[in-house]
């Protein structure tokens, strides 16, 4: 009978995700705090359990670790104008009532170029933390986004807080716990 056991996990080792060193396995992640941080969070899930990494779930006393911090997301018109001009006047001339005397001449040269641009800016930032059930933080990264080539600033956003856990998963270390004294 034990040996069943044993051939069922093998068999079906493969289909659970392999977490993070520690036992990180299963992710909730936290209301986030923030302008527009309800959609960086659902992106921020998907983006997680995508990498098939980790079990995502909305039962908070089933997860192995807390996915704690803020986010916002902001549409802004970034305005920029600039003013430059060039003038120069050369005038003479002489004054009088006589025939003899010259008529005044003058010389007037002028430039001047203004430029007003604005532009739309999507901006996306979140600082996250993963916390552990104790309240240890044990990961913790800032990233932003203008946007990529075929995604908006959250999805990129999202993508970049999953691939940083993923690189940085080897390097979590549950903090061991402080010695008892007898």
């Amino acid at each position: 009978m034990a040996i069943y056991f044993i051939l069922l996990g093998v068999l079906f080792a493969g289909d659970s995700p392999a977490g993070c060193p520690g036992g990180v396995r299963r992710i909730y992640v936290d209301k986030l705090s923030g302008a527009n941080s309800e959609r960086i969070r659902d992106l921020v899930i998907a983006s997680l359990q995508a990498t098939g990494r980790f079990v995502m779930t909305e039962n908070q006393e089933r997860a192995d670790a807390y996915l704690r911090g803020t986010a916002s997301d902001e549409v802004f018109t970034e305005s920029r104008q600039s003013d430059d001009g060039i003038n120069a006047r050369i005038s003479r001339g002489t004054m009088g009532s006589g025939s003899n005397r010259l008529p005044s001449s003058g010389i007037t040269i002028g430039d001047r170029e203004s430029l007003r641009t604005t532009e739309r800016r999507h901006e996306a930032v979140a600082s996250l933390r993963l916390v552990d059930k104790d309240g240890d933080v044990i990961w913790s990264t800032t990233q932003e986004s203008r946007g990529a080539k075929f995604r908006g600033a959250s999805a990129d956003l999202a993508d970049k807080v999953a691939q940083r856990l993923i690189e940085d998963c080897g390097k979590i270390v549950r903090p061991s716990p402080p010695p008892v004294s007898p």
